[in-house]
């Protein structure tokens, strides 16, 4: 796990304040705060802290300091990772269910349209980079795990290379991909601060830190980017109902993307792809990496009020996609 130094907590601590309005500010949630550098520098400032912790060895402290102050920290053992586990059965902590957190965090869920209701902040660890950000994407769209009580706002340090990617345009080779489509689609996408890898420890034995390479897109820093569910998210033919279908359609388009948008539509038996392009304006040569985050969206609303089109054999399909994800 990484771990950030005193100065970069300072700044980190500005970020997730700045813009800030007036009025009680929601809870701030930390995962994997370890030895709560970051911690006391945000109770320092007047944050109200949640800190949500899997490893027991760092509980002692962080119990001590909560125990020192009056109701401003509260101290969880669970794993921020695990939480909602796909397990039938009582969960087994640090492994946790995300209803039981927010009562013990004491945050009431709000409707989709009200304010955030919540913050949370973290660094992704690197080898569960890319299958975290899918998994929060399912509970973003499905309004599950932590999007049970709203629209959640998370400020999360990732990869570089992550980066790139959730905010790549169409037409940018590689970088371009479903889940820049999906993310861009479903958040206001902000970067707060950009931090080399070297500013950051590792409580590993052996010390120092392993920089993950990339020969394709620059990953020198590690990124702290702020993802803001959109209000609108759910309008149209798009819903927490058919939402997997939604991205398991973008997934199957761009996992060719120099391939032609028609030739994905008549391989799902649509007789009359082209015409339905040429209602959304998309031009009908158009391969899917050349199509918009927006578009996408058009796409499938146009395909849910369209009766030459049916999702239901794409049912296992999404099945097995979101079983590879959990």
């Amino acid at each position: 796990r990484f771990i950030a130094c005193p100065r970069l907590a300072r700044t980190v601590q500005r970020c997730l304040q700045d813009g800030a309005g007036p009025g009680p500010q929601p809870v701030l949630l930390e995962f994997t705060p370890g030895p709560g550098v970051l911690t006391r520098t945000l109770l320092n400032a007047g944050v109200r802290v949640v800190a949500l912790e899997s490893i027991s060895a760092f509980l002692p402290n962080l119990e001590s300091l909560e125990n020192s102050l009056d109701g401003q920290l509260k101290v969880i053992y669970g794993d921020f990772f695990r939480l909602d586990p796909l397990v039938t059965g009582t969960v087994k902590p640090p492994a946790m269910c995300s209803d039981k957190l927010f009562e013990t965090m004491g945050v009431a869920a709000v409707p989709w349209r009200a304010d955030v209701p919540m913050k949370i902040f973290g660094i992704l660890p690197q080898k569960k980079e890319r299958n975290m950000l899918w998994r929060l994407l399912f509970a973003l769209y499905e309004c599950s795990s932590i999007y049970r009580c709203g629209r959640v706002e998370l400020n999360i340090f990732i990869s570089e290379k992550e980066y790139k990617v959730l905010t790549a345009k169409p037409g940018e080779v590689r970088a371009y991909q479903a889940l820049t489509v999906l993310w861009q689609v479903g958040c206001e996408i902000q970067l707060l601060h950009m931090e080399p890898w070297s500013s950051f420890v590792t409580n590993l034995k052996n010390g120092g830190l392993a920089v993950p390479k990339s020969t394709w897109l620059p990953n020198d820093h590690l990124c702290l980017v702020r993802l803001t569910p959109q209000q609108n998210l759910f309008r149209g033919g798009l819903n927490p109902t058919n939402s997997s279908t939604f991205i398991f359609m973008v997934k199957q388009c761009l996992a060719k993307p120099k391939s032609r948008l028609t030739d994905r539509l008549n391989s799902w038996s649509l007789d009359s792809g082209g015409k339905l392009l040429t209602q959304l304006e998309i031009p009908n040569n158009a391969e899917t990496r050349d199509l918009y985050p927006e578009d996408y969206r058009r796409l499938f609303e146009a395909l849910q009020n369209s009766d030459m089109f049916t999702e239901t054999w794409f049912h296992d399909e999404v099945l097995e996609c979101i079983r590879n994800i959990n």
